[in-house]
């Protein structure tokens, strides 16, 4: 996999040089996305954008940390792949000075199991996955927390931790692993919190598959991205114009069928 990923981004940064200097006249810029839903809607957003003089390069990534990477070292003009709260811990753990120009889409995150129908079947003991990163993984604890699995400390907050754990009746082990890992790992757990692009990327459909669901009206709100010194920049207009699209709309709701739900 590490292998395959590392082929996989040369080969992006080598299609984004390509188009390094293309997007000087604002009419070309390069997006990243993650695969699954946030690829496919950016596909729409392409064809919208492009009949508007827009041009959209597409780079597709295969983990959340290296889209962060590429937009803050020029590689990219924006990026469509995460919520607010991850973007404000990059912000502020590695110093990019990136910003949200526009809400996208909300993906719930759910709790899927191979092995039990409901939560209420899951023993003494049982071995919970949930994203490493510390915003998912915060979420996830917090959807176990809601299901009445688990209770965290007060003040934990959005980025509640394994540590924060102050009751857990059935002594649930908690084992934390790269988010786009998760849906390979389902089988070597009882349960997994999976974020909803990597769940349908597998095949998995949220709405019959999840045996717990995340409330959609929470601060989870996935974004679009730009570096701060691009705010004003004419493509971010035409680039956010074409994703708020009607077009862009009907097709999230025509696809996902409420699994993937539009944010504006």
């Amino acid at each position: 996999m590490q292998r395959r990923f590392i082929l996989k981004f040369v080969a992006a940064l080598g299609a984004a040089s390509l188009f390094g200097a293309a997007h000087a006249d604002d009419n070309a810029i390069k997006v990243g996305v993650t695969g699954g839903p946030h690829a496919q809607v950016m596909e729409v957003v392409k064809q919208v954008a492009a009949k508007n003089g827009l041009k959209i390069t597409v780079i597709e990534f295969s983990d959340y940390v290296q889209p962060n990477a590429a937009l803050a070292a020029g590689d990219l003009d924006a990026n469509s792949y995460q919520h607010q709260p991850y973007l404000d811990a990059q912000v502020r753990d590695r110093g990019y000075k990136l910003i949200k120009v526009a809400d996208t889409v909300t993906f719930p995150m759910g709790i899927y199991s191979k092995k039990l129908k409901s939560l209420g079947q899951l023993p003494n003991g049982a071995r919970i996955a949930v994203p490493n990163d510390p915003t998912n993984g915060g979420r996830a604890l917090l959807l176990l927390q809601k299901q009445g699995l688990l209770k965290l400390r007060a003040d934990a907050g959005l980025k509640a931790t394994p540590l924060d754990i102050v009751d857990n009746p059935k002594k649930l082990k908690i084992v934390e692993l790269d988010a786009a890992q998760i849906p390979r790992s389902l089988a070597d757990v009882d349960a997994a919190a999976i974020n909803t692009n990597f769940a349908m990327e597998a095949g998995l459909k949220p709405k019959s598959d999840a045996i717990a669901i995340e409330d959609p009206h929470g601060p989870y709100a996935n974004i679009i991205a730009i570096r701060a010194a691009d705010k004003d920049r004419p493509w971010v207009g035409k680039l956010v114009a074409a994703y708020h699209s009607p077009e862009v709309k009907q097709f999230i709701e025509g696809k996902y069928a409420g699994a993937v739900i539009a944010a504006w």
